[in-house]
């Protein structure tokens, strides 16, 4: 059994259970009047509720809502889940990011019917225990599928109970995550755990949002100490990230003779790991356009070399294109991207070389699953061709 917080040892006093009835039912008779209709929320199916609160990470409500339906329709159950071909669903799930969610989901779903007989477990330690579930999703799945008093503790949920017990404690740092969860524990309703943490969640992302929260109109406002206290600007505490690193990148755009363009899958692990684009690689020229032709540019030995790399590399020599295209900008949550287009064409649609690469013409691109910096580059190349 896990030992509990003290509270008081982080500065919180919690309500007396007066106060904690009052304010359930406050909240959830708000929830009951302005809750949002959405899909997810009309089922009790653990599969569907797990696909729609991961799919919620990092991604907006209205984003989610047609790529949940179009998942669901391609794969309705766990097992079609556990048995997807691995380009069927990076295909699925392009467009919302953080790939590795949905390469998780699938050896969470391979858990489930390996370790469960195909049946999604209704414990919260056994639902913890699958690929990519951590506690929030957990609490989530739990509560709202199975009725379990546990919370769904996420950066929304977080705000909000900085706000009223004025919690002077990073939110962004993960160790403090522990200290929100004991309020949430004492906080949760018994009887409507899933109803509780999803109106929490609806008040975080609206009322109580991070950028103009509206604490005028919120309805546990008679609750909320930083409100009462004039102290609402102070919370929640949020140190700023680590900027995401940049980087510069060189993209290869190769037509044969067809007008078909290479394309490369990305076989190193983690990002974009399985997708595919044109040849690229990680470079300092960027920002200064590769020039074949001017030789008063300090940039032409260098340019060239890279040329000779990916030559040799690919196995394969094109006639370089002197067109001068616009750079191609993409951030990551870590990585920021500057990525330089060079258009090159060759003769023949061969090529030796041991990469995974392809032929593909530009009316089948939407067969092969690409991230969204692909279709930027794509969209820059097109621009130029018009």
């Amino acid at each position: 059994m896990k030992k509990k917080l003290n509270l008081r040892d982080f500065g919180i006093e919690m309500w007396d259970q007066p106060t904690i009835f009052a304010f359930r039912r406050t909240l959830l008779d708000w929830y009951d009047r302005e809750k949002r209709d959405l899909p997810w929320r009309r089922t009790k199916n653990p599969y569907y509720i797990w696909i729609s609160e991961t799919m919620l990470q990092q991604t907006q409500v209205q984003t989610v809502i047609p790529y949940y339906q179009r998942f669901l329709d391609l794969f309705p159950t766990v097992d079609d889940l556990a048995s997807a071909p691995e380009e069927r669903l990076l295909k699925a799930w392009e467009g919302l990011g953080y790939y590795s969610r949905v390469r998780n989901m699938q050896v969470a779903a391979q858990q489930i019917v390996g370790n469960f007989d195909g049946e999604f477990p209704k414990s919260y330690d056994e639902i913890a225990s699958l690929k990519g579930i951590g506690p929030y999703t957990a609490g989530a799945i739990a509560s709202i599928a199975f009725d379990l008093p546990e919370p769904a503790v996420d950066g929304n949920v977080m705000r909000v109970i900085a706000r009223l017990f004025e919690v002077d404690y990073d939110i962004g740092n993960p160790s403090n995550r522990k200290l929100f969860q004991a309020i949430m524990e004492e906080l949760i309703d018994p009887k409507r755990p899933g109803d509780f943490n999803q109106a929490l969640m609806d008040l975080g992302t609206d009322i109580e949002s991070a950028k103009n929260p509206r604490p005028d109109e919120s309805p546990i406002r008679a609750f909320n100490a930083a409100y009462l206290h004039g102290t609402y600007d102070k919370y929640p505490i949020k140190l700023p990230k680590k900027k995401p690193k940049p980087m510069t990148l060189q993209a290869f755009v190769i037509q044969n003779d067809k007008g078909e363009f290479l394309l490369e899958k990305n076989q190193k692990d983690g990002l974009l790991a399985g997708f595919w684009s044109f040849p690229i690689m990680e470079t300092q020229l960027v920002g200064k356009q590769l020039s074949l032709f001017d030789k008063t540019d300090n940039q032409v030995l260098d340019s060239l070399s890279l040329l000779k790399v990916f030559e040799d590399d690919y196995q394969i020599n094109p006639v370089w294109q002197e067109t001068n295209y616009p750079l191609v900008k993409h951030t990551f949550s870590h990585q920021k991207w500057q990525v330089q287009l060079i258009a090159g064409k060759v003769g023949k649609a061969q090529f030796s070389s041991s990469r995974e690469l392809r032929w593909v013409a530009p009316e089948d691109f939407e067969h092969f699953p690409m991230a969204t910096p692909q279709k930027k580059m794509i969209d820059a190349f097109e621009k130029v061709q018009e």
